[in-house]
């Protein structure tokens, strides 16, 4: 059973909508999309387990150009 996730990612003025572009290349991330509020971009993202999560979101996502702060929230 996959582990399903909301990312919640906070990014720099200007620049949610190329973070959104750069996440939907990344493999696991089923949806990202740019919105407003607290938070900038939300992606939906399904991955084999913990240790895939984590690294998809440490090594991948923020690395992006101009996340600035992620939130992980994972369905249950």
């Amino acid at each position: 059973m996959p582990i399903v996730a909301y990312i919640l990612i906070q990014a720099e003025l200007g620049l949610s909508s190329s973070v959104a572009d750069a996440l939907s290349k990344i493999e696991g991330v089923k949806m990202a999309h740019p919105v407003t509020g607290v938070y900038d971009v939300i992606a939906y993202v399904e991955v084999s387990d913990l240790t895939s999560l984590s690294s998809l979101v440490l090594k991948q996502i923020q690395a992006i150009k101009g996340v600035q702060r992620t939130h992980t929230a994972i369905a249950v």
